[in-house]
């Protein structure tokens, strides 16, 4: 059995990778806000990442429920925010705290506790940091998102050289049907200049469902050469993939 931890679990690409995971027979840890009317995983944490210091508590408690048989255990960062959506000098310093906070803080910490709390469990071990095409692209607008992201691109490679133990990457998934960009849409274009591109995504239809994109994170981290890819990937070009006995050689 393998075991997926998964934060912000409660909607979107989380609530999917969750509803997916439980039904292949894992065994699904949820953490979010509040806690969704379809969770379907086996616990689920109410848990808010701005408590940044009481993580490893929240790890360590996680930890605790785990089955003795676990073959696999697996971090997915997928909790972030795009707020505050604004040019730098508008942007509230409180906002640019919480989204700091949450988009690369509390993904640190969680890392941090995770490599540390099964460091002596006999099991394979992996971190999925869900980041974005914002961490590698400028938008003006989203300052503080992009540079989130780029921290957190940055900080698996480090983590991915640090220990050879906990394979890590962290991965942008695409434009998906999500809340977050719907949050985008309702935007104005003084505060983003690129707002319209944004609502042609949804009107032309050519945004990924969050179940589209949950399928193709858990193809990714099924690939038996998962530990040999590169610690920053994207998910609309990852490096070609051939299954073991497909070959016609």
């Amino acid at each position: 059995m393998d075991a997926y931890i998964v934060t912000g679990a409660s909607k979107g690409i989380g609530q999917a990778l969750c509803r997916q995971l439980s039904r292949s027979g894992h065994f699904v840890i949820g953490i979010a806000r509040s806690q969704s009317k379809e969770w379907s995983g086996k616990r689920f944490f109410v848990f808010d990442l701005a408590r940044l210091l009481e993580i490893p508590r929240l790890m360590a408690d996680i930890a605790e429920g785990l089955p003795e048989d676990v073959q696999r255990i697996t971090l997915i960062n997928n909790a972030g925010t795009v707020e505050p959506i604004g040019f730098s000098d508008n942007n509230d310093p409180e906002a640019i705290q919480a989204n700091i906070n949450l988009n690369l803080t509390a993904p640190m910490i969680l890392c941090s506790a995770f490599i540390a709390q099964f460091k002596s469990k006999e099991c394979e071990k992996a971190i999925v940091n869900i980041s974005s095409g914002a961490a590698r692209k400028i938008y003006q607008g989203w300052s503080a998102y992009c540079a989130s992201k780029a921290g957190l691109d940055h900080y698996s490679r480090v983590l991915d050289a640090e220990g050879a133990d906990v394979k890590v990457v962290s991965i942008a998934p695409g434009i998906i049907d999500t809340d977050m960009q719907a949050q985008i849409r309702e935007s104005n274009a003084e505060d983003f200049p690129l707002l319209g591109r944004f609502r042609d995504y949804k009107d032309t239809g050519i945004l990924s469902t969050p179940e589209e994109t949950a399928a193709e994170l858990i193809g990714l981290m099924g690939r038996s050469d998962f530990r040999l890819l590169d610690p920053v990937l994207d998910l609309r070009t990852l490096p070609p993939y051939e299954k073991e006995g497909t070959s016609d050689q």
